[in-house]
């Protein structure tokens, strides 16, 4: 199951981050439903994307619409981003302006698809800038953090909450300090496998539903929904807290997605199939990066606990270049080409 957020208004905006950032809201204020959209989407307000008109001119239908626009960045006349940050350099840009090309330049800050402004390091807002965010309905925000630090801030939040997001069945742990998603049909023993890893000292980041979302090309993070938090359940004993029984050090609020084990029963059939040397390795597709997959066969007398340790170690030295199957093979045919001559 997937899940996308599309959408953020400046006032919720504000309201999550204005004690973090230290916002304060100088103009704009009938802008408060302006929208901050995901990069591909534009949510606008008039037909025409190119060019914003005073709110006395404003169509009032709203459509989707696709755009290569930015989230966030600094002042940029040409590509104006969703949110325009303007430091102490650009004000002192502004400010060497002519009256005329300052002006204009203003004016084409607002002529874009840009919902909200923000003011940094503390500078003074010019009135012009007032004015024109009152006239547009784009909000306007004065903080003293530095503007690169503000930008790295917000890019981080709007970069996770649009991200991509995916919900799986299985047991999320972190193993050998690596994300390891447990998967299996009910009833297989995911969760009797999760504690018996967490009485080891390994640690449950989330049971049943947990989420993953893509926050980079090459990263999947993975999360626990907070109405699930701590608990496990566990047939037989019903719903444990995990960080009441084990303490905090049993609970990871997150961590990236590196190697997902599959638990399948043995049987006959199945048993035939694995190869001895190289094992049950494949990838899974999520969300558009192959993850690596090993599917691991449960039978009574096996320690999957322990078969889940050396399948997270052996992960990392694969991911680090070694592979002891490669090694064993060259070992052999070293002993081999004597006997043949």
């Amino acid at each position: 199951m997937s899940d996308v957020t599309n959408k953020l208004s400046i006032e919720d905006l504000f309201s999550i981050q204005h004690e973090k950032l230290q916002l304060e809201w100088i103009a704009g204020n009938r802008g408060a439903k302006n929208t901050i959209v995901r990069e591909n989407i534009i949510t606008a307000k008039t037909s025409n994307t190119k060019k914003r008109e005073p709110t006395s001119k404003k169509k009032k239908e709203n459509e989707n619409i696709p755009s290569d626009l930015s989230l966030i960045g600094h002042l940029n006349l040409i590509h104006p981003q969703q949110i325009q940050i303007i430091g102490s350099m650009e004000i002192k840009y502004l400010e060497e302006l002519r009256d005329i090309s300052m002006q204009d330049a203003i004016k084409q800050i607002f002529s874009g698809q840009t919902v909200c402004i923000i003011i940094s390091d503390n500078c003074n807002v010019p009135e012009l800038l007032k004015n024109k965010s009152n006239e547009y309905d784009i909000p306007l925000f004065s903080t003293p953090v530095n503007g690169n630090k503000l930008a790295d801030a917000l890019h981080y939040y709007l970069t996770n909450l649009f991200a991509d997001m995916l919900t799986l069945h299985g047991v999320y742990m972190e193993v050998m300090a690596i994300g390891v998603l447990i998967t299996g049909s009910s009833g297989i023993g995911k969760s009797e496998l999760a504690l018996e890893l967490i009485s080891r000292g390994h640690r449950l980041i989330a049971d049943d539903a947990p989420q993953f979302s893509k926050i980079a090309p090459d990263i999947i993070n993975g999360t626990c929904p907070k109405s699930l938090q701590d608990f496990l359940e566990v047939r037989g004993l019903g719903i444990l807290n995990v960080r009441e029984l084990f303490g905090d050090s049993a609970i990871k609020k997150n961590k990236y997605l590196k190697l997902i084990v599959q638990l399948q029963p043995m049987d006959m059939k199945n048993h035939s199939l694995i190869d001895r040397l190289e094992g049950s390795y494949n990838t899974r597709n999520l969300l558009d990066m192959n993850i690596p997959e090993i599917t691991l066969p449960v039978a009574p007398g096996r320690n999957l606990a322990v078969m889940m340790e050396c399948a997270a170690r052996n992960h990392i030295l694969r991911d680090d270049g070694y592979n002891a199957t490669e090694i064993f093979a060259r070992r052999q045919e070293k002993l081999i080409k004597p006997i043949e001559k």
